[in-house]
């Protein structure tokens, strides 16, 4: 039986991030789950598809990320419980109807997941999703463990349902496709069925429903305060504290602990990044007179941590904020806990090495110089490298410099060696 079945509340099972995922939608009874394929988001859709007979909803590959999300947003109106799922790349075209369907609203829960590839390692560009959560004021939550990519899914429909809008979910690629323990919940019975009464909302009722959008971000904003994904470890009176975000939460622990300085600095975890528990927030900053913001890849909650202490500048007094803006962390690619640990070194006075010089010395000795170069390449079977073999010799054979254009997609890598 695959893991994404079972019903054995309690058990713990090892997981990658993108079938916790999976399995979250799962235990809160999704009904229809749409998805465009793109690393690193495409195993949520692959791990529903694999058990939607079996527990009876619907999965779809559908043809892009804009017909992803209008069936999802469809079958909420129609009062059952939908996921859409996609890479960064797929939010930019969709953004269209994003923006509409936050007017509308929704019925059933309808939880939007966005995996974001920090590095570019599978995708075409860089870039932070997180953005668009504040552009179409929906809630967004980023899970920072496998434990949370589960809970905080199951909890992201009950979310959507109470404030009738679309909730958003931010996973990164070292989230998405790594592996960790995650504990089992109970599975339900589904007895929803669908019944679409209709939406219509012409120009003169769009400020109106606007003014609406943003007193619901207000109902999530109370929502968060209590969260159970956000915490504080460390010092009660911490006068340094890092404020971090997703995969950020771990690399802070480890580098805290790598300088030896759990005693002296706290560790705020914001899971409901949009809108921010500022009352939560205040509350664990009062003391502090530094604070360091770890997160990938844009400072989106640096940004939103600066303006927060400029409205409580009276409150909280002034706080030396550091982060990518300062140039303390990069504001590209993935972060690490020696990206971390050399940013909070630097700020704090101290030393750190990530590795000794013999050490460092002795692996290039061993290991580089034996290692071939390898290319980024197809799937092993992949059809398209056949495919393009074909269309680069029949060009071969025409002798007019004929060129290839094409779509999205990994088979860009036939502009490449890989492409023969």
């Amino acid at each position: 039986m695959s893991i994404l079945a079972m019903d054995q509340p309690g058990r713990s099972v090892l997981m990658m991030g993108n079938e916790a995922i999976a399995r979250g939608a799962i235990e809160a009874g999704v009904d229809f789950s749409t998805a465009y394929p793109g690393t690193p988001s495409s195993e949520i859709m692959e791990s529903l598809a694999r058990v939607a007979e079996h527990f009876g909803f619907y999965a779809e590959w559908s043809t892009n990320e804009m017909v992803a999300l209008e069936a999802a947003a469809a079958a909420s109106l129609s009062g059952l419980r939908a996921i859409v799922a996609m890479k960064q790349n797929g939010v930019n075209v969709c953004s269209d109807f994003l923006l509409t369907v936050n007017l509308t609203g929704t019925k059933g829960g309808l939880v939007f997941v966005v995996g974001d590839d920090p590095s570019a390692i599978s995708s075409s560009n860089e870039q932070d999703s997180r953005n668009f959560a504040r552009f179409a004021d929906i809630p967004l939550l980023e899970p920072a463990t496998f434990q949370e990519a589960k809970d905080m899914t199951r909890w992201a429909f009950e979310l959507s349902e109470r404030l009738g809008l679309p909730c958003m979910m931010r996973s990164v690629t070292r989230l998405s496709h790594s592996r960790g323990n995650v504990k089992l919940a109970e599975i339900p019975e589904r007895r929803r069925s669908a019944r679409f009464e209709g939406v219509y909302i012409a120009g003169a009722f769009v400020p109106a429903q606007h003014s609406a959008l943003h007193q619901k971000l207000e109902r999530a904003r109370e929502e968060f305060e209590g969260s159970e994904f956000n915490w504080y470890v460390g010092p009660e009176e911490a006068k340094f504290v890092i404020v971090t975000s997703g995969s950020g939460w771990f690399y802070s622990r480890e580098a805290v602990a790598a300088l030896g300085l759990d005693g002296e600095v706290g560790i705020l975890k914001i899971g409901t990044t949009w809108p921010l528990p500022e009352r939560f927030i205040i509350a664990h900053l009062k003391q502090a007179t530094e604070i360091l913001v770890v997160e990938e890849t844009d400072p989106f909650l640096e940004q939103n941590i600066k303006v927060l202490l400029a409205e409580q500048a009276k409150t909280l007094g002034p706080i030396e904020v550091y982060g990518a803006r300062t140039g303390h962390l990069p504001g590209f690619g993935d972060i690490n806990q020696d990206k971390v640990a050399k940013a909070l070194a630097s700020i704090r006075g101290l030393e750190y090495r990530t590795r000794d010089e013999g050490y460092a010395k002795r692996a290039s000795e061993l290991a580089l110089p034996s290692l071939p170069p390898r290319m980024p390449t197809f799937c092993a079977g992949c059809p398209h490298r056949a495919s393009l073999w074909a269309i680069k010799a029949a060009l071969k054979l025409d002798g007019r410099n004929g060129f290839v254009t094409g779509d999205i997609g990994c088979y860009a890598l036939g502009a490449g060696p890989a492409g023969f």
